[in-house]
This record gives C-alpha cells, structure tokens and sequence, in this order.
C-alpha cells in the first residue's frame, strides 16, 4: 500500500506558507505535470493530480485546519480523489486557478474517459455482519447503448467532424496579450458532431437499465466498511473504461450482542448468592451457548473475557474476544426467613479484620 505524502512537502511549501504562496506553488506543478505537457506519461498524470489533490485541502482554510490537525485522517474524503477520475477532470475543475493563465485549453473532445464511481447503500443484520452472507443487489444504473455501442450515431453512420474546429474540439480567442484556448461552441468541445443520432439512445450513448450483482459480504464487517466492484460503475465515454461501484456497509443493532471493535459485549445477571460463591453459567455466543465459570468474589460490572469468541478480523482467520460484563441482580425484596439468615450473616462477619462481604454488598448496591 503506498504512503500518501505530505500535502505541504507535494506542493514544496512550508507549513505556515500564506494562501498565495500555495496558489503559485500548484500553478507551478500543474504547468510542469498537465498531461498535454507529458503524453502518455503515468507517472507525470499521478504527480498532476496529487498536486491538485494537495491544492483543494491547503486551498481551503477549515480543511486546512483539520489537516494541520489530524494529517490525512482529518479529511479523508473531502479532497477531490473521489470525484474525478482522471487528469483532464481535475484539470476542468481547477481551471479558474490557472488555465487561462497558462492558455491550456478545457476540451472535452472525443477522448475515451473512465466512467463515474456509483455508491450503494447496504443496510444487514448483526448476524449477517458477523458472520458474512451474500447478497444480491439491484443497481440502477447507465449502460453502453446496444443499439450504437455508444458512439452515439444511429447504425450505418458515424459522427462527422466539426467544421468550425476542425475536429480540434477548441478554439483560439485573443484577450489583450494572451491567446486563450476555450471549447468549440458548435460542437461543445467534443471536435464532432452527430448528425444522425441513435433512435435507441437519442445520440447520448447510454441506456438506463437496472443491473443485478450477487456481493459477498465478508464476515466482521462494520458500518462504513466499502467493498468497491471494479468496472461495475457508469460506463465510460469514447470507449473509456467503466467506473467503479463502492457498496457502502450499514449494520442494524443487535438485541443481545453490543461492538467494540472485533469484541463483542454481552451483560449478563446473576444473584448475590452465585457472585460470592461462584458458579457456572451458560452464555450465548454468535453459535451455540459455552460454559463460563464465574469466581467466587466477583463483583458486579467485572468483565469476563472469552478468547476467539468475538467477530472475526477482516482478511484475517483471528477473532476477537467476547466480553461478558456480570450485573449482580439485588432481589428487591426478601422473605422474613432469608432476612434472619442475612443478619446472621452480617453478625458473623462483624468480628473480621477485613470486612470484605460488607465492601462486596456496598458496591453490588452501588454504595
């Protein structure tokens, strides 16, 4: 797994660099990394979009605090990483930073492009969490036209070239010394136009179309566990590659069962009797009921650990640990006979040097 860099040591400022300073410093990198500078370079592509990255959480003042704050942790998900998937969409995004600047062009002409991401949210049980299930899940979502496969034209024609830009998807205007590059407002800046649009489709390429997906939920997941499904996103356009689909994870509450973590909690009751003199108990698990000696002495909110009885770690055969929190339960009224006993009881223990069963009933009552 790759270490993201530091956003300040990507864009070469120091920590306390004004907004200025960060502003010149990403013009700099996007001007010597964007991709029309560097053709089918990956390694150039990465470095643009991790300036830019870097620039949309130092560029804001509240995500810069969280940052200075909490590092990455702090705005994981609020940088641009989830919403553009390529160079040429970050580029669009940060235009007003420095494309006029530069006279790099924003056209979108007919290059293939990744699809978007979709995200589905997957409510399941505790149990299904637990224990991990398969699902099947109904996803709404655009598909390459079957009719065109997805040029948009109907069958026996193709698009034909703009006119106006030549097929470039930009043009040139001049604003005072500087020669700006914008999209070609016939074609909109995709270098062609469909004369003859599918019937199936109307010239945009995609149908919609609910799809069905059979997702195996691994077992020990959480609320906000995401399993991605690769190329199960929109489809691209010009032939670029589907997007992908994130099923973001929501587990409902359990009625016997509380999480921490890979742990889980149970509370059990017991009576006074059983607390001081101990006992065996039955406890329920995620499978069937284990035995879990209680000793004597115990008092009431101790927690009993049983090893490898919790939820499992996820891409690991390790489980967590289940935790069994005792409650005494203190009978809310007595009869005359179990009374005497207890003050017999009480009358035999005043001459110990260490009062123990009286310390043991204050804090089972809560005393």
């Amino acid at each position: 797994m790759a270490i993201q860099r530091d956003y300040y040591e990507v864009l070469g400022v120091s920590r306390t660099a004004s907004g200025d300073e960060i502003k010149t410093a990403y013009r700099k990198l996007a001007f010597h990394y964007h991709p029309d500078r560097n053709p089918d370079d990956a390694e150039a592509e990465n470095k643009f979009k991790e300036a830019a990255e870097a620039y949309e959480i130092l560029s804001d003042p509240g995500k810069r605090a969280q940052y200075d704050r909490f590092g990455h942790a702090g705005v994981n998900g609020q940088g641009f990483g989830d919403h553009f998937r390529s160079a040429e969409d970050v580029f669009s995004a940060f235009g007003d930073i420095f494309g006029d600047f530069f006279g790099f062009g924003t056209s979108s002409r007919r290059r293939p492009r990744q699809g978007a991401d979709l995200r589905y949210n997957l409510h399941i049980s505790f149990r299904d969490a637990a224990k991990g299930t398969e699902v099947e899940l109904n996803i709404p979502k655009k598909e390459t036209c079957p009719e065109c496969a997805g040029s948009g034209s109907a069958p026996g024609h193709e698009a034909e070239t703009c006119q106006h830009c030549q097929g470039q998807g930009q043009v040139t205007q001049s604003q005072g010394f500087f020669r700006i590059a914008v999209p070609c407002p016939v074609c909109r800046g995709e270098g062609s136009i469909i004369t003859h649009p599918c019937a199936k489709c109307r010239g945009l390429g995609v149908t919609q179309t609910d799809k069905s997906l059979k997702v195996r939920i691994p077992a020990g997941v959480d609320s906000g566990s995401r399993l991605r499904l690769r190329g199960e996103g929109e489809p691209g356009e010009f032939g670029g590659p589907h997007g992908d689909l994130y099923v973001v994870i929501h587990v409902d509450d359990d009625k016997v069962f509380a999480r921490r973590g890979q742990d889980l909690l149970i509370t059990v009751d017991i009576s006074i009797v059983q607390a001081i003199l101990g006992d065996k108990i039955e406890v329920p698990t995620l499978d069937e009921p284990v035995t879990l000696e209680i000793p004597k002495g115990t008092p009431s909110g101790k927690i009993l650990r049983i090893k490898g009885m919790g939820l499992r770690h996820l891409g690991s055969s390790a489980h967590g640990d289940l935790l069994v929190e005792i409650q005494i339960n203190i009978p809310s009224s007595v009869t005359k006979k179990q009374e005497a006993l207890l003050r017999e009881f009480e009358k035999l223990e005043e001459d110990r040097p260490m009062n123990k069963v009286k310390d043991f009933f204050k804090k089972a009552m809560g005393d």
